[in-house]
């Protein structure tokens, strides 16, 4: 009887693990029709052609190929663009990427019926890297777009797109990350992409991510290769990015997004002891920008923003991919950590046009000695603060090896601006904050490095 039972187990365990797997068929089925090859042609002068693409870091290159040859010096010449797309409208509206159609002086869309359509670029945003398209149909297959709260990692995903020009090939896998930051060339960063191991091949560029139910939950737009080709690590923008920028883009023609108008950096074990935080969290407000959204609303050089929007902030990273989605004049609570006590502020986010730059304009013969903590200040040169458009500061001159200050990593020529819950104007505010510090606890100091703010964590000696 045993020896029947291990026999149909050896049977049966084939058919539960197909049973297991998802069947991809359906959706394919459904969903082919609406996806679109995307053919780019553009003129550059050869004196002018692009950077060397091997020596681009590995997540800046894009996904095109097939480009003509060189031209001679001073010479226009031909290059095309591959990439892939998606209907979501029956009129013609179709979704890709941004850096497929870039600076593109034609675009031609082709059906999986093998039609052909000139498109118009309706408009495009680099800071998400989507492109809205509309080319002149009628009755076309669509794709719904569906909602990135119901996203889980672990849970199977489809591609559907045109890798190196291989028209509507499909690849399968899994979501293996949420809300990864890949800021852009500029520093920008305002997707949280999803990132999985589906094969993504330059040609893939703007085709739909699937969940099992069929709908897009996100475009893919970048890979991580050492070899040029997929190594299970791409990254597709969410679906809530996606329909954000696209309904203002079919609106407006551009995209506005939220702005704060702070500079943020993460808070690591040192300063979450520093400012009475149980655990490392939240964006850390190393500067807040004159007339800015931010400090309107009150909030501080050396408060942490833990919530925001009704979102946790766990790292600073997730502010901006919040901010950003929010419309300009929109008024939400800011949950902040300041001298170690939680407040809530109301915000109203201000806006980011399309080309605006999100700066954060910096507002605002003696020595002291700081030998506790490894460090020597003196007063700063009054030509250098005006530079740095700072009205008060001590510049490190000196800082001792194996130190509090170096293990901390404060540098020489750094400008201190604030000890602890002290604001640093100059050397005579050395004495109030040296008496607020405590022994043996860690506490927050904010420099100004090559003319950034940023905030380190100091540990006070204890007693002896």
């Amino acid at each position: 009887m045993k020896q029947i039972f291990a026999v149909l187990a050896l049977l049966l365990l084939p058919m539960v693990a197909r049973a297991e797997l998802p069947d991809f068929t359906e959706i394919v089925r459904q969903s082919s029709p609406a996806v679109v090859k995307i053919l780019v042609n553009y003129e550059v002068e050869a004196a002018q052609s692009g950077p060397d693409m091997e020596q681009l870091p590995e997540y800046l290159k894009r996904f095109f190929e097939g480009r003509g040859q060189q031209g001679q010096q001073g010479q226009p010449r031909e290059r095309s663009g591959i990439g892939s797309g998606f209907v979501i409208s029956s009129d013609g509206y179709i979704v890709t990427n941004n850096h497929v159609v870039d600076n593109a002086n034609s675009v031609t869309v082709r059906l999986t019926d093998r039609r052909e359509f000139e498109a118009t670029i309706i408009g495009t945003d680099p800071r998400s890297d989507l492109a809205l398209l509309k080319i002149e149909a009628d009755a076309l297959a669509t794709l719904s777009l569906g909602h990135q709260d119901d996203i889980e990692v672990g849970q199977w995903v489809l591609a559907i797109g045109s890798p190196f020009g291989l028209d509507f090939s499909v690849t399968a896998g899994i979501v293996s990350a949420m809300g990864r930051s890949l800021p852009t060339e500029r520093g920008e960063n305002y997707v949280p992409f999803i990132q999985t191991d589906v094969a993504i091949n330059p040609g893939n560029s703007g085709g739909p991510l699937f969940n099992l139910a069929g709908e897009v939950i996100g475009v893919n737009s970048q890979i991580f290769t050492r070899s040029g080709g997929s190594i299970g690590l791409s990254f597709a923008i969410p679906v809530n990015v996606v329909r954000n920028v696209v309904e203002q883009l079919k609106d407006n023609g551009e995209v506005v997004r939220g702005w704060l108008g702070v500079s943020i950096q993460d808070v690591d074990r040192n300063l979450a002891e520093s400012f009475g935080l149980e655990r490392p969290m939240g964006a850390l407000v190393a500067q807040v920008g004159a007339g800015s959204p931010a400090a309107e609303a009150g909030i501080e050089s050396g408060d942490i923003i833990i919530r925001f929007d009704s979102s946790d902030i766990e790292t600073s990273a997730d502010l901006p991919h919040i901010v950003g989605l929010l419309a300009p004049g929109s008024k939400v609570d800011a949950t902040i950590v300041r001298e170690g006590k939680t407040r809530v502020i109301e915000v109203k986010v201000g806006g980011l046009d399309a080309d605006d730059e999100p700066r954060v304009s910096q507002i605002a013969g003696d020595s002291g000695d700081l030998d506790f903590l490894g460090m020597s200040v003196e007063a700063a040169d009054p030509q250098t603060m005006a530079e740095l458009g700072l009205t008060g500061g001590v510049v490190v001159t000196r800082v001792n090896p194996d130190s509090p200050s170096a293990e901390a990593g404060v540098a020489a020529g750094d400008i201190m601006t604030r000890l602890g819950s002290v604001a640093i104007g100059d050397l005579s505010d050395l004495k109030a904050a040296i008496e607020s510090l405590v022994p043996g606890k860690s506490v927050p100091a904010r420099l100004i490095r090559r003319g950034s703010p940023l905030f380190i964590g100091i540990r006070v000696p204890p007693a002896e």
